[in-house]
């Protein structure tokens, strides 16, 4: 068994679009309507949106590799790139995403792992991200992991709100 991590580059667009819409869909398609999940996915994941995030310097994503093969990726944020106004000592997760057929390998708390070193480098105090109220799994991943909920904001899957819940980790 072997765990890899790679930085992406605008050239893992493609790549990154792939891994984006399967993960999502494996993730949330049985709690939303297909009109709802296709006005998303074209919204975020459109290779256009995608390489504008790339491109950002605030932003960066990393594929996790298990036995070489593509498992899932990280995406964090930092200073204006963040999707909420939290201040120049936070790292936000934006989005952390492994394929089903490789969850229970350890590769999420890697990522997480990797998302925090990145916010030591930078001298962050905090880390943050916004997770689905309805996804109880990585809820209690996060809370197992020292995330405690600190907020809640609203999120559009098509023209569905719904909401959020902001957990937060001190790392100061």
């Amino acid at each position: 068994m072997t765990i890899n991590i790679k930085k992406c580059t605008p050239e893992d667009s493609r790549k990154l679009q792939e891994i984006s819409y399967e993960t999502f869909i494996e993730t949330f398609k049985h709690q939303n309507s297909p009109e709802n999940m296709n006005a998303y996915l074209e919204r975020a994941f459109n290779l256009k949106q995608l390489e504008k995030e790339l491109s950002n310097i605030s932003s960066q994503f990393f594929f996790v590799y298990f036995n070489n093969e593509v498992a899932g990726y990280l995406k964090v944020n930092t200073n204006d790139a963040q999707s909420e106004e939290m201040g120049d000592e936070s790292l936000e997760i934006e989005r952390i995403y492994i394929k089903n057929i490789f969850q229970k390998h350890g590769l999420g708390k890697y990522l997480l792992n990797k998302a925090m070193e990145i916010a030591m480098e930078r001298n962050k105090k905090k880390i943050w991200l916004g997770v689905w109220e309805k996804n109880e799994n990585a809820i209690s991943f996060y809370k197992k992991m020292g995330f405690v909920q600190t907020g809640a904001h609203s999120f559009y899957m098509g023209d569905e709100e719904q909401i959020d819940f902001i957990m937060t980790k001190t790392l100061i």
